[in-house]
């Protein structure tokens, strides 16, 4: 799927949409735990995403980009805010209800042997959601086992194995059989290559795009490696201690970075071009302010060198259009 003149997005509707999204987590003190303060992890988010595109989340640890992925899949409980999946306000479902939404939404973590039952054989973890859900007749159930281990590239005796008999990138593969198991229509990628090698990366990078193509996917990639986003992603969301900074497709991005905060994340990677090695670079200065008192205006003027006393003073809204947006009142035009 190709966003870049977002056609294909102005004539369909959102497959999920985040509105005002908070997700804060309380600090408590004392023998009685008393509540004296929150962590402002997820602060006021706002997106969409449509039916088999990508949509790649990226920024620093801690900027609360992990935090969205649980938050949609129902492993955390937003603070405030709508989630709204194919029309339907998912925010406040119970854990009953949520069993419902299992089939239409997973995750791959980013920890593979972590994610895994180091008890269980591959073929028992694989089988598991299949039987719990009914997707197919108890007879069929190993059939579907080795349907889904071949989609991912292992050899049908893989089911016989346990997770420690395997790399880190097979592992990760068999992550991503178990979140196919129940034929999702979107997948939270959590960080999903990670902790592989690059080599193994772009392995897995070019399988999550076969799958894609072929079962009619739709991502949310979340990640802090500009490479692997910009490789997979139509379109960009940058966040910054719980916020959405800019977002656009993955080539405006990339070619027209706004906002000052993306500008030195690209600085920051290493660039292959020499004949660009040598340019002015912007360099951030200090540490990433805490989640507990963020600062008040824009949240990033404390690191940022265009930083004047209006972003001190008042919060930037996200403004532009579906191509590109950035919330900084002295973007780049």
């Amino acid at each position: 799927m190709n966003h870049q003149n977002l056609a294909g997005i102005e004539s369909s509707a959102p497959l999920i949409t985040l509105e005002n999204v908070k997700k804060y987590y309380p600090i408590h003190k004392g023998i009685i735990h008393r509540t004296i303060d929150e962590v402002k992890a997820v602060d006021g988010v706002n997106f969409s995403i449509y039916p088999g595109e990508t949509l790649g989340l990226v920024g620093e640890s801690g900027c609360g980009k992990s935090t969205i992925g649980r938050t949609i899949v129902g492993l955390e409980q937003p603070t405030a805010g709508r989630i709204v999946f194919e029309g339907e306000d998912i925010t406040d479902l119970s854990a009953r209800e949520m069993i419902r939404l299992r089939t239409e939404m997973q995750i791959v973590f980013q920890d593979p042997y972590s994610s895994l039952n180091p008890r269980q054989r591959v073929g028992d973890l694989l089988a598991e959601p299949l039987r719990v859900h009914r997707m197919v007749a108890a007879p069929n159930i190993d059939k579907e086992v080795d349907r889904l281990l071949e989609l991912v590239g292992l050899p049908r005796d893989s089911k016989k194995r346990f997770p420690h008999e395997f790399s880190g990138g097979q592992r990760q593969r068999i992550g991503i059989a178990r979140a196919l198991t129940l034929r999702p229509r979107l997948i939270i990628c959590d960080e999903p290559v990670s902790a592989l090698d690059v080599s193994i990366q772009a392995q897995v990078l070019n399988l999550l795009k076969d799958l894609q193509k072929e079962l009619k996917l739709t991502y949310l990639f979340i990640a802090h490696g500009l490479g692997a986003v910009k490789y997979v992603s139509d379109r960009i969301a940058v966040m910054y201690l719980g916020k959405i900074v800019e977002m656009g497709t993955a080539k405006e991005l990339f070619s027209n970075p706004k906002h000052p905060y993306t500008r030195a994340l690209f600085d920051a990677s290493p660039i292959a071009n020499p004949r660009l090695r040598d340019r002015e670079k912007m360099v951030l200065a200090g540490d990433v302010p805490s989640p507990v008192n963020p600062p008040q205006g824009c949240r990033f003027h404390t690191r940022c060198p265009m930083a004047t006393e209006l972003c001190r003073e008042q919060e930037p809204e996200l403004t532009g259009d579906q191509l590109h947006a950035s919330a900084c009142f002295y973007s780049e035009t």
